[in-house]
């Protein structure tokens, strides 16, 4: 019966739902796992970054990319919709700071984008975005994690996975992460995380960290990522 409703964005099939969202949601499922852990002085940003050659530059290829100082942004799904959703979120920044000459706190910049992605759910001529994000930043020193899906709903997490094999991934958080988990007992478990939805074998060139902190966003650097995997894989 939902076939007959699959091809249109705006019409409701009989049991409420809107297929093409549940389409988009299913290109995130597919796409390559990234991990969002919040500790108690900061968060963590993880993802799984394999390309389909070797003959790739690693080096010009990120996935978790700053959108202000203090706000760092990843995905899983389609690189094309992430990037606009990313260009969509600087400029939501740029303005809240040209009015009121401060950074934009997460949860806003979140909601704005969040509205973004409800937009093109409702009108004809469009589909929905085939990305899920994941959001960190410090409101007012908190960290803070959000999750914002192709329907436009965002929800804050204390940890979480998405894209392939994402439920193994949340299985594992459920069991290793507590309250009082700081951000270098968070980075192990951002990894540990992330092995156990990967394919292959995990390297420094073939996945992506970064922290967000009160010093701010920062990607950790290849060397960085690479003392981490030996101290947590040995």
């Amino acid at each position: 019966m939902s076939e007959r409703y699959s091809f249109s964005l705006t019409t409701f099939s009989p049991s409420g739902k809107l297929v093409q969202i549940e389409y988009a949601l299913a290109a995130v499922s597919a796409g390559q796992p990234s991990i969002g852990i919040k500790a108690t002085n900061g968060v963590v940003l993880a993802v799984d970054k394999k390309q389909q050659s070797f003959l790739y530059d690693t080096s010009t290829i990120h996935k978790i990319e700053r959108v202000t100082d203090s706000i760092g942004m990843v995905f899983s799904g389609m690189t094309a919709d992430y990037r606009l959703l990313l260009k969509h979120a600087r400029k939501i920044a740029q303005r809240y700071f040209l009015i009121y000459k401060e950074t934009i706190p997460c949860t806003m910049l979140v909601q704005d984008v969040a509205k973004v992605m409800q937009e093109y759910t409702q009108q004809g001529g469009v589909r929905p975005f085939g990305v899920s994000l994941l959001i960190a930043g410090l409101d007012q020193t908190v960290p803070m994690l959000y999750q914002c899906d192709p329907s436009g709903a965002y929800f804050a997490w204390k940890a979480t996975a998405m894209g392939k094999n994402c439920n193994n991934g949340k299985t594992f958080l459920e069991k290793r992460y507590s309250d009082d988990l700081e951000l270098e007992d968070a980075i192990h478990t951002a990894i540990l995380t992330l092995k156990e939805s990967f394919e292959g074998q995990m390297t420094e060139d073939n996945i992506e960290l970064a922290i967000v902190n009160a010093d701010g966003f920062r990607r950790l650097t290849v060397p960085e990522v690479k003392d981490y995997l030996a101290l947590v894989l040995q």
